[in-house]
């Protein structure tokens, strides 16, 4: 078979099985489109391959083979342990949680099938390499080569600019929107990658600050509610709970946690979006914001001003701002953003907290619970945020997770796959330090006068979705409802449950906190909204899938799943669409060009 054929063979195999395995893309134009912005690197590999000596046409045929299969499945590795693909605008961001090899080790293991398929080219290309005809092309055949790529690209070109009318059509993407994965659905990886590398390089303005204030002056406020002020002046209590999910909630197991999401404000369709592990969820949760990897990277780096941030809103009501994380302090640098979210007093392993808890792979969460209460108990009026690590990956009974073999004896006989009885014992350590929480908090003579709001960072994305189906109340997909979550919010002192059906996810938290203690703030520079007030509810995912009130959309496959007994106007999708990208574009701009100060002035 000539080498032609192969390289061919290689880069449809390559970007389909990643746009069928991975991304689950199913759309015919948009592979199609992928297969065209894939011909001038095959004709540029193609004639590499040609125009030297069959030794080093041999070489240059293994490591080009090589280096794409090892990349493609980096990739995969990637979006499988983050729920986005990896950009050269996030390098060093995902450090620390690349740091954790034994998680590593199993989302491989997890993904060895996919690894498999995608290596198999490569291997039978080595395999049957001097089966492979390589030509030496000459004068004539090197012209034409050259030929066809010109003509491909001006093909491509052609195509950009008829493809103009969707929101995420090819021209929207390469000039107006910063999507990476509906590039890679739209171009294919390898084609995404050179447009992320460049911006990564050039940088990439989606729209000009103008495009803020007309968006701000042409949005809605949401208005204030029923709900407004209904903990005024009380305490607040914020956890992010590492990987805690709907499915940690089982009454006999959990009583604690199943006590307080089953009481006080009940979200019955909560959602806590994958973006690229605990510091997207943080990030989520504590400034209303949608994250990218470009902000999140900002945001460590350059430390902008958020002044809507929990902690910044609720010191400028007079309350003590603390922070408390049972693991290393530098981790996701948050000595820099606790200070842009509002809290200057911070405290975790490596500035003090390892003196006050065992500080050994995997502290507790109780104990930390237990070290720190009596440092914010006695201020007049306190917001706490409590980042725990008690529930961290991996899930297994006889390796490193410390937790899980606290509880095994409780958790290992449960009717679930294993990692999965291994997640539940993690969480039963939640279970119990929340249990402590309220147990100092009433010995304190506080317990009253608090609030108590729990959110997990994401779902236990190193889990398998069978495991997490072999705990679900019902069937999970992979993309969107494995993110069903719950947000808990509980004051003992409330007299009703309150249920909510609307939709809501993790940007939306900022906001409902802060009408419900009365704190006043401008909905209209938060991307997220108040969960309780009358705005139509949303939840956004990496990928821009979204579920809405009436229905969800699964981006890939552009396919709209209305809910049972609703109607929509026939340009709903579309238009949720554009607002969908508006929200990701406006999340951006407001980090990336200081617009909180500017709208300050």
């Amino acid at each position: 078979m000539k080498v032609t054929y192969i390289l061919a063979i290689l880069i449809i195999y390559l970007e389909m099985a990643f746009k069928g395995v991975i991304l689950e893309s199913a759309g015919i134009m948009d592979k199609i489109c992928t297969l065209l912005f894939s011909v001038p690197i095959f004709l540029t590999l193609n004639l590499l391959c040609n125009v030297f000596k069959e030794k080093i046409s041999k070489t240059i045929l293994i490591l080009s083979s090589t280096i794409l299969t090892l990349y493609f499945t980096i990739q995969a590795v990637f979006y499988d342990l983050f729920g986005i693909p990896f950009s050269f605008s996030s390098l060093g961001l995902a450090e620390g949680a690349l740091g954790f090899t034994e998680v590593i080790k199993n989302v491989i293991i997890k993904n060895l099938l996919t690894i498999i398929i995608l290596m198999l080219p490569t291997i039978l290309t080595i395999i049957f390499l001097k089966k492979i005809k390589f030509e030496r092309y000459n004068k004539k055949k090197v012209a034409v080569n050259f030929i066809s790529i010109i003509l491909a690209i001006l093909l491509i070109i052609s195509v950009i600019f008829t493809d103009r009318k969707e929101t995420y059509s090819a021209y929207n993407l390469l000039f107006n929107i910063d999507a990476q994965e509906k590039n890679i659905e739209k171009f294919g990886l390898i084609t995404s990658t050179a447009i992320d590398l460049q911006r990564t390089i050039y940088g990439f303005k989606e729209k000009d600050t103008s495009f803020v204030y007309e968006y701000i002056d042409n949005l809605e406020p949401t208005e204030k509610n029923e709900y407004t002020g209904y903990f005024k002046d009380k305490n607040l209590i914020f956890i992010l709970a590492e990987s805690f999910n709907t499915i940690a909630i089982e009454e006999k197991l959990t009583p604690t946690l199943y006590k307080l999401s089953n009481s006080g404000f009940v979200f019955n369709n909560f959602y806590s979006p994958l973006f690229l592990s605990t510091t997207g969820g943080e990030f989520q949760a504590t400034t209303g914001l949608i994250p990218s990897q470009e902000i999140l990277r900002l945001w460590k780096k350059d430390l902008p001003q958020i002044p809507y941030a929990i902690g910044n809103s609720f010191s400028e009501q007079g309350y003590t701002a603390n922070a408390y994380h049972n693991w290393l302090y530098t981790y996701y640098d948050r000595p820099g953003t606790m200070k842009t979210l509002g809290f200057d007093s911070y405290l975790a392993i490596g500035n003090g907290l390892e003196n006050l808890i065992d500080s050994d792979w995997i502290p507790s969460d109780v104990e930390m619970i237990n070290a720190t209460t009596d440092f914010y108990t006695s201020e007049d009026k306190f917001v706490t945020y409590y980042i725990t690590v008690s529930g961290h990956a991996p899930y297994d009974f006889h390796g490193t997770n410390t937790t899980a073999m606290r509880y095994e004896e409780l958790a290992q006989d449960l009717p679930y796959t294993y990692s999965a009885n291994a997640y539940m014992a993690t969480q039963i350590e939640l279970d119990k330090a929340i249990e402590t929480l309220i147990n100092r908090l009433e010995k304190a003579g506080v317990l009253q006068d608090t609030v108590i709001a729990l959110v997990g960072d994401h779902y236990p994305y190193t889990l398998t979705i069978d495991d997490i189906n072999s705990i679900s109340t019902y069937e999970r997909d992979e993309i969107v409802e494995v993110n069903k979550s719950n947000f808990i919010i509980w004051n003992s002192e409330m007299k009703e449950t309150i249920q909510i059906d609307k939709v809501g996810s993790q940007i939306d938290i900022l906001p409902t906190l802060l009408n419900l203690f009365e704190i006043q703030y401008d909905s209209r520079y938060i991307i997220g909204q108040d969960i309780l007030s009358d705005a139509p509810g949303i939840a956004i995912f990496s990928n821009r899938s979204w579920v809405s009130d009436y229905g969800t959309y699964f981006a890939a496959k552009k396919k709209f799943v209305p809910k049972e007994n609703v109607s929509i106007k026939s340009n709903y999708v579309e238009e949720i669409n554009e607002s969908v990208a508006n929200k990701f574009i406006m999340s951006n701009l407001f980090l990336k060009y200081s617009i909180y100060q500017e709208l300050e002035k």
